[in-house]
Order: C-alpha cells, then structure tokens, then sequence
C-alpha cells in the first residue's frame, strides 16, 4: 500500500533522489529546501510500505505577481509505481492546500510538449488549460505549454475564512488560531529567492 502524506525536511533527500530518477529538470538541494521552509503546506510525498519514497510533489506559491495563485515546480512518480493514481493524488493534495491555506486564485505549472502522459493528466484528470506556450522553455530547447487550473471563486467559499488573517498570500499559517498574535511577523514575505543561484529553475 502506497500512502501519500505531508513531506518532511528528512524526506528531501529521497525526493531528490526521485527527480533524478524520473526527470531531466534536476534542482540543487537548497532549492528543496527553499520550498519546504517557505511552504510546508504545499510538499508532499507517496511513500510505500517499505517507508521508501516512490513519487513527490514540489510546489509553491508566487510571490512576484499581483494575482494570489500556486504553482508546481515539479512532480515525480517512479516508474514501478505509475498507474497507481499517486500523481493524481499529490497534485490534488498540494492544489487542495494552495486554495484552502493561502486562498490561491489558480494553479499554474510547465508541462513539455512532447509528455502526452503528464499532458493528458493536468488537462483530463485535473481540468488544467493551456494558458499559453513558452518558445525553448526547457534546457534542450524543447517548447512548454504553460497550463492554468482556476480555483472557484473565495466568496462562494465562506468557510475558506482563515487566510484573510495575515496580509499577503504567501503568508499563511497552518495554526489560525494564533494569527492574531503573530500578525507583526508574518506580514513580510518570505525571502526574494535569487533566480541565479539555482541550477535549472523553473
């Protein structure tokens, strides 16, 4: 049985492990932890019944735009345990905390032209739309489809009432309750991450 569960900082390792695995966009370790001690809520790991991590979910929230939404810097399942509904499952978890932690708007990630499988997951599974194409995108010069996936509007979402409490929508905190006295330090964004100092940022 293969379960899917918030990530821990102990799990980065495996999870890097696993995007050297599966996938051509490798990240220096300091960028996983970048993503975790910025947005806790939104990493999550498939775990087998060994405690071996076999897929990953790495996403954040964009802090450089006007517009409160999520975006996924990067999924990954293993090969032996495709098919499992895990990539369904990982995303679904991190959109989930997107929307109901920090009141994302959407949802945006880069997909590679040539990955039917991924493709068909975002836009049939997930109900992602092309937003729009970005010319040599990844390394080797291959176009991306820079895909959406709109959140429903926060009104209609009384009960979502929490991430109103502390400012900008980078600022969640998992605990409301104590909102009201952290509200001086969670006002400041979280760090401006240097583009430079990452290897093959995305």
């Amino acid at each position: 049985m293969v379960c899917v569960r918030k990530a821990t900082m102990d799990d980065l390792l495996a999870m890097q492990a696993c995007n050297l695995l599966c996938l051509p966009e490798n990240y220096q370790m300091k960028y996983y932890f970048y993503h975790i001690l910025s947005w806790p809520h939104l990493l999550y790991v498939a775990e087998d019944y060994n405690g071996r991590i076999v897929g990953y979910v790495l996403a954040k929230m964009e802090e450089e735009s006007t517009e409160c939404h999520g975006h996924i810097t990067s999924l990954a399942v293993l090969r032996t345990h495709r098919k499992l509904g895990l990539a369904t499952k990982l995303m679904k978890a991190a959109q989930t905390a997107m929307e109901q932690v920090f009141g994302a708007e959407y949802v945006s990630l880069h997909v590679r032209k040539s990955n039917r499988a991924a493709f068909n997951l975002y836009t049939e599974t997930l109900g992602y739309k092309i937003h729009d194409v970005e010319a040599k995108y990844y390394a080797d010069g291959e176009d991306a489809y820079d895909m959406r996936k709109q959140f429903k509007v926060k009104q209609s979402h009384h009960h979502h009432h929490h991430h109103h409490h502390g400012g900008g929508c980078c600022s969640a905190d998992a605990r409301p309750v104590e909102a009201h006295q952290n509200q001086n330090q969670r006002q400041k964004p979280a760090p401006r991450w240097n583009k430079k100092w990452v290897d093959g940022e995305r």
